[in-house]
């Protein structure tokens, strides 16, 4: 499976606004963020542009997301960083085919979380837009910035586009900041199958060799003449 390197966003007002409007979105439509608990980062040419620690969403505005270097600290802003940016920042550097992170906690991918219960891939959509099986990492105490980002970079691995974070939520990513919160939709609705199917004696997953197919279709095709080839 070939993997591009995600692009890197120019960091300027629209870019903020985006940001802005998506935390709304994924607390009051999604319900995915509850109070201040979520975050967002997107990659940039400096680093990562991250939301602000302790910050109710309707108060933000574009000067206050902060801008994080590669190797830490801040570069721009005069907020505080959201407390779980080493985690945004350990993930992107390690996936580099990623260019936007949403840290949730929408409700049946933290039961998945809860019960430290990976999810295998059980549908299309979720082959084509995470690609992979969504592992759980083990719980990390909170406060505890640095363990559990590295915790996280080391559970994500190369083909999923999200993470489980223990007794705590999830990670998903995309190419940009559009694509991310699509993956937080297949992750949640790909937690709630895996729960459900229980009911019916279990989920079968999706064989490996057909879902890196999938995948790999999703991002080196879809939407290009290509992926009509002998159809028309």
């Amino acid at each position: 499976m070939s993997h591009q390197t995600a692009p890197v966003c120019q960091d300027g007002s629209e870019l903020r606004e985006e940001i802005i409007r998506t935390c709304l979105l994924l607390r009051d439509r999604l319900g995915y963020f509850v109070g201040t608990w979520g975050n967002i980062s997107v990659r940039v040419e400096d680093g990562l542009l991250v939301t602000p620690s302790r910050m109710g969403y309707d108060a933000l505005t574009p000067e206050d997301l902060v801008v994080v270097g590669w190797e830490g600290g801040v570069v721009r802003g005069r907020r505080v960083p959201t407390s779980e940016m080493e985690l945004h920042r350990q993930v992107l550097r390690k996936r580099p085919d990623l260019g936007a992170l949403v840290h949730s906690h929408s409700p049946w991918a933290s039961v998945c979380a809860c019960a430290h219960r990976s999810i295998p891939v059980l549908t299309d959509d979720m082959a084509e837009v995470i690609g992979g099986e969504v592992r759980c990492a083990p719980h990390v105490p909170a406060g505890r910035h640095g363990e559990l980002a590295k915790a996280t970079a080391e559970t994500i691995g190369p083909d999923a586009c999200a993470v489980l974070l223990g007794n705590h939520g999830v990670v998903a990513g995309g190419r940009d900041l559009a694509e991310a919160v699509v993956a937080c939709q297949f992750v949640e609705k790909s937690a709630m199958i895996l729960i459900q199917a229980e009911a019916l004696g279990g989920a079968r997953p999706i064989a490996e060799d057909a879902w890196r197919e999938e995948r790999d279709r999703y991002l080196n095709k879809y939407g290009r003449p290509e992926d009509l080839a002998g159809i028309i």
